[in-house]
């Protein structure tokens, strides 16, 4: 079994898709193509319920940190109780992620993508001291050529880190945190103590920071240097000039308002020292004005890339994002069903369908081979997941109801001693499945 470290797990076809192309593949029998659907259809519509299971699990646990809740809750939790629920959602959002494939940014990482230099020259910084709670993935790692401005007008063509999807989970910290810092409540994006969730599409790298809601931005270095240093650089020579004649410019001024007063009269000037300072006096403001340009030129231009980061910002967050908030969750459930289904429908046909016995691994190169193959897609495959869950699958072959209590319950797919994976039959599976519906509820049990 290879494993590939440029390749996901993912595959980028529709259920629909694979069913059919596994109907197309010719190594059905005619007789059981019908019965094939029968069972994708049923497999489907129990992964559905099982997901709904944990639908219902995150939206009850995350209404006291919904940010934008409609309804109201009938208790006040205690502290302890928010961290058990906040828990709760992170764990099982995670367990979500992982079942629709996606694949985890670590904090590390993340703050190291954070600290990269974003396509808008501007120092930003996301403070994750604020977090209670973070957790991001992505899925799709791919590379888009990007247009550069490079060399005044010219544009070069550049490679540009591209993840076609990324979930972000956040909770902030409570009030106090921030009031206790001496940071205004009013003037924070986000409500202490929420937790947002966002899910948005082709995402460059470089600009992960767009999608916090507490991201701070400043000037680089590079903006600093250039609204400083010419600065001093001119102020220098320029007081340099002045200090020797700062008592000169106090006697022109006295010899215009003309002073009695007996100790400033020694500073008065005269009226030729008063025509030689005039030219100098012109060439200072001259110089000023000449400064005062510059630096607004520089604190334009910082302006403008300030404008085109706020620009960016809102484009992102909404151009590129999919869902937020409990929207996520339906979203990634829905993705995450489709993946369940995706691979045990591929390995039970497989499985089914093959001349030779197969072991684990066999299995796992066959099915990506057979992607590559029939798709042209190359994806990683994770044979562990279907696997587990087809054993996981059991119920009762019943002929007659009087044998119902005497039938063992069988799992879809089992192992000989040998570590050869072995599935039931169409039929025999299909009746598994449909036993299971039949007992998902035993409510009319106690009327019997």
């Amino acid at each position: 079994m290879a494993v590939y470290e440029n390749r996901e797990a993912f595959i980028p076809y529709s259920r629909s898709d694979v069913i059919e192309l596994c109907i197309e593949d010719g190594k059905l029998a005619e007789r059981d193509l019908k019965t094939f659907q029968e069972f994708c259809t049923i497999l489907s519509a129990y992964y559905h319920f099982q997901f709904h299971q944990y639908l219902e699990e995150l939206k009850d646990n995350f209404a006291p940190f919904h940010p934008d809740a409609e309804t109201q809750t009938r208790q006040e939790f205690t502290s302890s109780q928010l961290q058990e629920k906040a828990q709760r959602v992170v764990n099982t959002f995670k367990i979500i992620l992982e079942r629709a494939n996606y694949i985890p940014i670590s904090r590390e990482s993340l703050k190291r993508a954070l600290s990269e230099k974003s396509l808008i020259d501007l120092k930003t910084d996301v403070d994750f001291d604020e977090f209670d709670h973070i957790v991001c993935y992505c899925r799709g790692d791919i590379y888009q050529m990007h247009w550069v401005k490079k060399f005044f007008f010219k544009k070069v063509a550049q490679p540009l880190d591209i993840f076609e999807r990324v979930v972000l989970l956040i909770k902030f910290k409570d009030g106090q945190y921030f009031t206790v810092r001496n940071q205004s409540l009013e003037d924070l994006n986000f409500i202490p103590g929420k937790m947002y969730i966002y899910i948005y599409k082709n995402i460059p790298k470089l600009d992960l920071e767009l999608l916090f809601p507490n991201v701070k931005i400043s000037m680089t270095w590079k903006d600093r240097l250039l609204f400083g240093i010419p600065a001093i650089g001119a102020a220098v020579p320029l007081l340099l000039r002045i200090l020797p004649q700062l008592l000169l410019i106090v006697g022109v001024i006295l010899f215009f308002v003309g002073t009695p007063h007996p100790e400033l009269e020694k500073l008065q000037a005269s009226e030729q020292e008063v025509r030689e300072f005039v030219p100098v006096l012109l060439a200072v403001l001259s110089l000023g004005i000449t400064l005062g340009g510059f630096a607004f030129k520089q604190y334009s231009g910082y302006q403008n890339k300030l404008i085109k980061f706020q620009k960016k910002v809102t484009d992102t967050l909404f151009y590129r994002n999919l869902a937020t908030k409990s929207g996520v969750f339906q979203y990634l459930i829905d993705a995450a069903e489709e993946e369940e289904c995706k691979e045990i429908i591929l390995v039970y046909y497989h499985l089914l369908t093959s001349d030779s016995p197969l072991k684990p691994e066999q299995l796992d190169d066959r099915i990506e081979k057979w992607m590559a193959e029939k798709f042209g897609t190359k994806i990683d495959f994770d044979i562990q997941g279907p696997l587990s869950n087809l054993e996981k699958i059991r119920g009762k072959l019943m002929k007659n109801t009087a044998d119902a209590e005497n039938t063992k319950d069988l799992p879809l797919l089992s192992y000989d001693e040998g570590g050869v994976c072995k599935v039931l039959s169409l039929e025999e599976a299909k009746t598994v499945i449909d036993y299971i519906w039949d007992n998902a509820f035993s409510y009319s049990k106690s009327f019997r």
